[in-house]
This record gives C-alpha cells, structure tokens and sequence, in this order.
C-alpha cells in the first residue's frame, strides 16, 4: 500500500493491538520537523542519535527500521525506500549515538539497505521534500541476523512484538 505525503502514518508502523507504546525521540530533531543535513547526502552522512523508552518487561532485543514511503517523489510515491536495519538490539539498550560506523559491540546487527549495501544511508531524496519514519520494536525474543533485508526482518518478527513506536523526520534537498 502506497500513501501520498498528506500525514498518514506508514501503515506498517500501527502497533498491533495489545502492544506497548514505545516513546522515540531523538536529540537531533523534532518529531515531524527537518533532519539535520549532516545526517544525510549533502552532510557527513551519520545516523541520527535515536532513545526510546516504554518498553514492557517481556522485552528481550529491540529491532530498528527506517524507512521513506515517498520515494521517488512525494506527489507520485511509487515504493517505500529502505534506509536502514538492524535486529538484536539489547534490551538493555535504548539509545542509538549519531555515527557513520554502526559497527559498535553490542550495539545490534545492521541489515541491508535498498541500496543493496549493510548499515545507515541517510535521506537523498531525487525530488521534493520526503517523510522518514524511524520505527522501533520491542521483541519478546532475540531476532534477526546481520544483512537481513525489511522484509526478511518483518518476517521474523511477526508474533514477537511487543511494544513499538516511531519518530518521524522530514528532508528536502538543499542542493
């Protein structure tokens, strides 16, 4: 399912009833407000600082998925573009720092992007100004392997989703 730029949240990021609520935030922009250039490709390209909390007791690994439903152009979206994956996010993690390298121990496990290479692409978008959803799980178990793709990864997940929340972001070219 496709959804044009008028606000709708991304379908897949409805929590699934008798899910918790996760709060996500990030430090380096407000909900629905502008991701810095420095977090994209017209800045040093790092993943912008991510915190959740909310999550219920039954949480055993947190999952990340970012993603653009926008894409190639707001006006006429044709596909949802895959920025970023990673699974086996510690429970005992709910931070994420800004970083180019993601690589860091204990940190989780990078998937593949639909730029077909592991880890943070940040927002390019070719037209228009596109919305990026960062959506956060709560898992009941320890899933996921590394250079999984979205969809390998919400396969997995499926019946193991406790919790979830979202942040969303916004970019428009400069350039």
């Amino acid at each position: 399912m496709i959804l044009v730029a008028c606000g709708h949240q991304n379908p897949e990021a409805a929590p699934a009833a008798g899910t918790a609520k996760l709060a996500v935030t990030s430090p380096a922009f407000a909900a629905n407000a502008e991701i810095p250039t420095e977090h994209t490709c017209e800045g040093g390209d790092t993943a912008p600082p991510l915190a959740w909390s909310g999550a219920p007791a039954a949480t055993k690994s947190f999952a990340l998925i970012v993603d653009d439903p926008d894409a190639p152009d707001p006006a006429k979206p044709q596909r949802t573009w895959v920025h970023w994956v990673v699974a086996r996010i510690p429970a005992t993690t709910t931070t994420l720092a800004d970083s180019r390298s993601r690589a860091t121990p204990g940190r989780g496990l990078d998937g593949k992007n639909d730029w077909g290479t592991v880890g943070w692409r940040g927002p390019c978008p070719p037209i228009g100004r596109h919305r990026y959803f960062f959506k956060v799980y709560a898992l009941d178990a320890e899933i996921g392997e590394a250079g999984m793709t979205k969809a390998e990864l919400l396969e997995a997940i499926k019946g193991h989703v406790v919790g979830q929340g979202e942040i969303v972001g916004t970019y428009q070219k400069k350039r």
